[in-house]
């Protein structure tokens, strides 16, 4: 290659526009952009420009509830065997991509890349775990309960329905998992206001979850300012649970006022349990969201 060709190239490189990623918000198995158009920056822990964010609208919510209702028949009525094997390929998908998501939680959360991979495997295995318990959480919550008469009494567990989970605002990635995957993996379907400063991880795993097995709807992710985007959901006649996980202590009694006008089932921000998301996860969040169906049957003689 002669000097003037080796220059030429270089120069073109040096010149070659930068590609921005553009993220949006996943509602319904699909992007769509804000409703209202609006964007917000988000930056790094040093305020340095990472990339823009939807401003998503209170419409936005609204079309997220729908898309959650329409998908809880087919997801609920699955078998849990199902959806054990639909949660572990999500898991699979992430795996794929540890290195974007490492890279994404670093710049988010202004930690060190080793720190960053090792949340992201932490991630990772936390949704492989709650994979395993889709079809064992029954065997745990329900009963087959002794009564006097001729009767069987079976006590099961049922799935609460469309359930709002406000994601943790300081854990962009391991916190979000530890909410969402536990009340999808028993039948529920959520509708996730992503981290307000950090929503990056969350919006890229919308990209995972639509290329994974999981239906349309089953998931579906908000991102914008929580105090404006959820009330609306909280007081939404068609959603049937919050976890306020990611709200403030003000916030949080606002949003449990409105719950109360369709007497929805609340989940309570813990305070330090909520802060250490590598700890054993336990199973109370599995069984937040679950309601229980007594069954009568006479006993054949």
């Amino acid at each position: 290659m002669s000097e003037k060709s080796e220059k030429t190239e270089k120069t073109d490189k040096s010149e070659r526009l930068s590609v921005f990623k553009t993220y949006k918000l996943y509602v319904g198995g699909k992007f769509p952009r804000s409703e209202s158009g609006r964007v917000y920056e988000v930056t790094d822990s040093k305020g340095n420009w990472l990339a823009n964010a939807p401003l998503s609208s209170r419409k936005d919510a609204r079309d997220a509830v729908v898309a959650a209702r329409k998908a809880f028949g087919g997801w609920s009525g699955a078998t849990a065997y199902n959806r054990g094997q639909v949660l572990y390929r999500v898991a699979e998908m992430l795996d794929g991509r540890r290195e974007q998501f490492a890279a994404e939680v670093a710049a988010a959360e202004g930690i060190s890349k080793a720190k960053a991979a090792a949340q992201v495997d932490a991630a990772v295995d936390r949704w492989v775990w709650y994979a395993g318990w889709t079809d064992k959480i029954g065997q745990i919550v329900g009963s087959a309960n002794p009564v006097a008469g001729p009767f069987f009494n079976l006590s099961t567990p049922e799935p609460t329905g469309v359930v709002v989970v406000l994601a943790p605002q300081a854990s962009s990635f391991l916190g979000l998992v530890s909410v969402i995957a536990p009340a999808i993996a028993t039948g529920n379907t959520v509708i996730v206001v992503a981290s307000e400063k950090s929503p990056l991880p969350a919006l890229a795993l919308g990209e995972v979850l639509a290329t994974s097995d999981l239906p349309g709807g089953v998931v579906n992710i908000l991102s914008g300012r929580t105090a404006e985007i959820s009330p609306s959901l909280a007081s939404h006649q068609d959603v049937n649970a919050i976890d306020l996980t990611g709200a403030d202590d003000g916030l949080a009694k606002e949003l449990q006022i409105a719950a109360a006008d369709n007497m929805k089932r609340v989940l309570r921000p813990r305070g330090a349990k909520d802060g250490d998301w590598s700890a054993d996860p336990g199973l109370d969040r599995l069984k937040a969201f679950l309601e229980t169906k007594t069954v009568w049957h006479p006993i054949g003689v």
